[in-house]
């Protein structure tokens, strides 16, 4: 077939497809129709494949051909720096693979069309190739601008948006070589021809303190300051509780009450008191500030709440939901003065089982602020000065490590599953520069304080469950059983089995198995590759309950300065207290919960992704100053292309397979790791390694280790 005659043939057959009048067929249907004799249909066929994939038509799960859009399937795309990427679609277990040459110039985070190529090899990857571009993600981009003579270009922050994008003459606001610019794209180019934009906003130059930072929140687009009329609102806020507010009210305020926090903290949400009488029975109070009282729905801050979705705790500054006169003045439980709260009170047996609760609307009076350091110090380490300074509170402290215990080995035992991972706190100089990196660890203090808000958070949506109120949850899903099943055969290699049951793997399975690996060589990889395999948590107006922590009923109640959703369920607990969730605002809330379950869940992640992205910012920042130095540190990822080594501070380099000296590696993915053919050295997820960092690069905030020479 000579190529002009192909492309004759591709021609006609695509005007075909787009007939309106043309109704998909099969291979023969559409050579009967066409006229094509039996010993032409392998030409037909050839062409029809042709045009499969360029994209230009689809075919149907029963073979029938027609356009591509009529077939293909919609979904976002995450891009990779390299130049492919994935298509997740809502109702497929794993991601359509995306050659670099079928893009159609799509970029990270747009919603697409992709068709599915079909007779792919039985538990190969799906590839696919995009048709259409939906929705754009990216109408601004943040990155760092470059100045060439007659135009300049912006090397995007975000790696996986791989396209530089072209600035013409007279559209870069007078940017040069280094600064760090805000781009609107004006035109997202295609296949062959890049991104085009304007520069709108100058952040600052790369070096000059705070730009780094700066960029990343506009990245993600976390608000910077409250509209005016949101601060002129929080204005007026009172600085203290009025004696009339009170009125109606539990008084609490002659109970014996702290809060327990970081050093740091300054937006204190829960405060606790406890009573016991000596027969295994506890009185546990968890109060928590009435931030509705103050945040009227509909309102200006609440409006600004709700779009903000949650607190960003960035490493060098917080991004609050709520300005500080509420976060830290009237709506957080300052030590010595009147506060309104939503107080939960419990009656718990020895055994950790909630006998009897009471929701309501409280006045309270906190005696002392305390650190986790201080109480730790108390109920730990048993340290004579400070359990002298604070001798008065020190039976409460002893009474609360008494019932968290109690509490934690309770969600235990039916499979509460506790992951504990180090995480990392970056001190910084007063110029932004981080001098040290340290693992934040827990200890029995801020484990008393979670071990008390999770039985609330429990206690709290199981109350509004039964009474079948419009409420949001915060759900975790069973893991994906695909996932769990390739979980169960890596660990088959080290003599650990996981039960299922119908598919599903009870959470007691996955917490025995923590148990067993415990102190073992290979503890940090199964925990790893175990987590990895659990879903994310989100919030819902269903309650389908909480697979990690093993609840029937969960949700988030105890934060509302900092989270939109506790601030949200305030509002229905409040209104139902004084009997107001009559049917009109039973379906107000019917009708916005949904939206605000998203929104939030949305939110979450684009702060959790900034905060990560700011910790990588630093900690890179950080080992540019010790390059050439040693390390030891565990393998924590194994890739075809290398490995991931994290040191005990947390920080986590790469040691590229191309920098494996001497021998030919192999990435064996079933067992996790990467072996040499002719040695056998074998390097695996857990492993010990000795390192030495070899580079750090700021722009793509990535640490490069080498191993050790010995």
């Amino acid at each position: 077939m000579t190529e002009e005659l192909l492309r004759q043939r591709k021609q006609m057959l695509t005007e075909l497809f787009e007939d309106k009048a043309y109704v998909p067929m099969k291979l023969k249907e559409l050579a009967i129709f066409l006229d094509i004799p039996k010993n032409q249909r392998e030409e037909l066929k050839e062409v029809l494949d042709l045009l499969l994939a360029e994209g230009k038509v689809g075919i149907s799960k029963k073979g029938k051909y027609g356009r591509a859009q009529d077939f293909a399937r919609a979904g976002i795309f995450s891009g990779h720096p390299r130049g492919f990427g994935f298509v997740s679609v809502e109702d497929m277990e794993a991601d359509v693979f995306i050659p670099a040459e079928k893009t159609a110039g799509a970029m990270h985070g747009d919603k697409v069309q992709v068709v599915v190529e079909e007779g792919q090899a039985e538990g190969k990857r799906k590839e696919g190739i995009i048709v259409k571009i939906l929705e754009r993600a990216n109408e601004t981009v943040i990155g760092y601008y470059q100045k060439n003579k007659s135009f300049g270009f912006v090397l995007p922050d975000n790696q996986k948006l791989n396209q530089d994008i072209f600035i013409p003459q007279g559209k870069d606001m007078g940017a040069v070589t280094g600064h760090k610019v805000v781009v609107k794209v004006t035109d997202f180019g295609g296949d062959r021809k890049k991104p085009e934009g304007v520069v709108t906003e100058i952040i600052g130059h790369v070096n000059d303190p705070g730009t780094d930072i700066l960029s990343i929140i506009k990245a993600y687009d976390l608000p910077e300051e409250f509209p005016e009329q949101v601060m002129r609102q929080a204005a007026r806020m009172p600085d203290h509780v009025d004696e009339r507010e009170t009125e109606g009210r539990l008084d609490l305020r002659g109970l014996l009450t702290v809060t327990i926090d970081g050093e740091d903290a300054k937006d204190l949400d829960d405060a606790i008191t406890i009573a016991g009488d000596g027969e295994d029975h506890y009185t546990l109070g968890v109060h928590i500030a009435d931030v509705s009282h103050y945040v009227q729905e509909g309102s200006p801050l609440d409006e600004e709440a709700r779009k903000r979705g949650t607190s960003v705790y960035l490493v060098d500054r917080v991004i609050p939901m709520l300005p500080h006169r509420l976060s830290n003045g009237i709506c957080s439980l300052n030590a010595g003065e009147d506060r309104l709260a939503l107080s939960c009170i419990m009656e718990i047996d020895g055994r950790g089982a909630v006998m009897g609760h009471q929701i309501a609307e409280s006045v309270i009076r906190v005696d002392r602020r305390m650190t986790y350091t201080a109480v730790n110090a108390i109920v730990t380490d048993r340290d004579e000065e400070t359990m002298e300074e604070y001798r008065e509170f020190v039976p409460m402290f002893d009474q609360m490590k008494e019932l968290a215990d109690i509490l934690r080995a309770r969600r235990r035992q039916r499979g509460s599953i506790d992951f504990d991972f180090p995480e990392s706190k970056i001190v910084l100089d007063t110029l932004g520069k981080p001098v040290e990196i340290k693992p934040y660890e827990r200890n029995a203090a801020t484990r008393i304080i979670e071990d008390f808000m999770l039985m609330a958070n429990e206690t709290i949506a199981e109350n509004y469950f039964w009474q079948e109120l419009p409420f949001v949850y915060r759900t975790h899903e069973y893991p994906d059983p695909e996932k769990m099943k390739r979980l169960g055969t890596f660990i088959n290699n080290f003599g650990y089995t996981i039960r299922t049951q119908n598919g599903e793997v009870h959470p007691k399975e996955i917490q025995k198995l923590l148990d067993k690996i415990e102190g073992t060589p290979e503890e940090a990889l199964i925990s790893r590759l175990t987590l990895r395999s659990m879903r994310q948590a989100k919030y819902a107006t269903v309650c389908t309950g909480h697979y990690g922590l093993a609840a029937n009923y969960y949700t988030h109640f105890t934060s509302p300065i900092r989270r939109y959703p506790d601030l949200q369920i305030h509002r229905i607990i409040k209104e139902n207290l004084k009997g107001g969730l009559r049917e009109k605002r039973i379906a107000h809330y019917d009708r916005i919960l949904p939206e605000v379950a998203v929104s939030c869940s949305s939110a979450e992640r684009r702060a959790d992704e900034a905060e990560r992205e700011t910790d990588k910012l630093k900690k890179c920042e950080y080992m540019a100053r010790h390059v050439g130095e040693n390390y030891e540190g565990v393998i924590s990822g194994v890739t075809n292309w290398g490995l991931y080594v994290e040191l005990p501070n947390t920080v986590e380099g790469l040691i590229r397979v191309s920098d494996l000296e001497g021998e030919y590696f192999v990435f064996d993915e079933e067992r996790m790791e990467l072996a040499g053919e002719v040695t056998g050295i074998r390097y695996k997820l857990g492993q010990k390694v000795k390192v030495a960092v070899a580079g750090t690069d700021r722009m793509t905030r990535t640490i490069d280790f080498v191993l050790a020479r010995e």
